[in-house]
């Protein structure tokens, strides 16, 4: 790398690290505006909010404004480069146009790799802390959220494989134990197995449920069998950490947790995992959008203008403002319907790779 490949990344580097810290600023500011009340009346100081609240606000902030830093702080810097005459003179010297593009492919292939690591695995646990903080005390005071799932809040009806279908009421994650307990299993349209019993419990010696009171009926060819317990060790594939109804869920999981989330529900048969599947691909579709608006970016901001700056801002606002349009329909296609989620989290990369490519032929070089 020569020194103009120096002079451009540090540059690169500089401005969008400076857009960050100015755009953070403004967003802690305006989210602890908007929730001050909220704050008094959970009864915490000063450092617990920002300790459990905002060390997972700021990198949620990050993750989710990232590509719009990077796609700012490339349209400002070129731009002010553009104005200054500094690309004409790099094209006078004999430099090609593709050979300006190297250094700003590989920064934004850095940060796109930042972003990729962040949204694999940091973003996650901070969101983690953000969301535990409204769970434990923001949600808790809202009688809408507390009635979203019906009148029985700790009740559960799950799908545990293809066949066996299980229900449980008044489930307390303290104890890990519900007091009414039932199992289905159905083969041919016909139960071939049930289960019910008065109450059940994680046994933690024998990492296995038990259960006390129960009834255990087999239906086969030789007819119905039944057998009482007063308390049995009973095995299913099902653990205490997945009996949750926790709307953020998806936020909170790792990649690598996510996906596996994805493939045993799917393994299950549960139905409405579009939104996991779409967040999947979305962390990986996200890195290279910072790469696309690199590129865009450049392509807009080096032509000299007689706007300025100014006139290359506001193109590339309306550039990311329509990006975001797009993202959010496909997000909503592929939840609400039939769209496939890999589809719905790589097309505005796909739409918008069709336009960079376009502005880049037109690009006087």
């Amino acid at each position: 790398m020569r020194k103009i490949d120096w002079y451009i990344l540090k540059k690169l580097l500089v401005t969008f690290f400076f857009c960050m810290i100015l755009f953070t600023v403004i967003a802690v500011a305006v989210d602890s505006s908007e929730k001050t009340d909220d704050f008094v009346s959970t009864g915490l100081g000063t450092w617990d909010i920002i300790r459990k609240y905002y060390f997972g606000f700021v990198p949620f902030i990050w993750g989710l404004l990232f590509p719009l830093f990077v796609f700012i702080a490339v349209i400002f810097f070129t731009s002010r480069m553009a104005a200054r005459s500094e690309i004409i003179a790099i094209l006078a010297s004999g430099t090609s146009y593709n050979r300006i593009l190297r250094p700003y492919l590989i920064g934004g292939i850095f940060l796109a790799f930042l972003l990729w690591i962040g949204n694999t695995y940091l973003i996650p646990r901070a969101n983690l802390i953000k969301d535990n903080f409204r769970t434990d005390y923001l949600d808790k005071n809202d009688p809408m959220k507390n009635q979203r799932y019906g009148r029985c809040f700790n009740c559960f009806y799950l799908r545990i494989d293809t066949n066996t279908y299980i229900g449980l009421k008044t489930w307390d994650s303290a104890s890990k134990s519900a007091n009414t307990f039932f199992l289905e299993r159905i083969k041919n349209d016909q139960v071939v197995y049930n289960v019910r019993a008065n109450s059940i419990k994680w046994d933690t010696a024998v990492k296995k449920w038990k259960l006390y009171n129960a009834t255990i009926r087999t239906v086969d060819s030789m007819g119905e069998t039944v057998r009482y317990y007063a308390d049995t060790i009973f095995n299913m594939s099902l653990k205490p950490e997945e009996l949750r109804k926790d709307e953020y869920l998806k936020d909170k999981l790792t990649t690598p947790e996510l996906a596996a989330f994805i493939k045993r529900e799917e393994a299950r048969g549960t139905e409405g995992l579009s939104a996991m599947k779409v967040e999947k691909h979305r962390r990986t579709a996200t890195p290279a959008t910072v790469l696309l608006l690199t590129i865009i970016g450049v392509v807009i901001a080096s032509r000299k203008t007689r706007g300025g700056s100014g006139m290359h801002l506001a193109l590339g606002i309306i550039i990311a403002a329509l990006f975001i349009i797009a993202d959010r329909f496909s997000t909503v296609f592929a939840t609400k319907s039939n769209f496939p989620p890999v589809l719905a989290a790589w097309l505005p990369n796909i739409v918008f790779s069709v336009v960079a490519y376009w502005m880049y032929r037109r690009t006087p070089k």
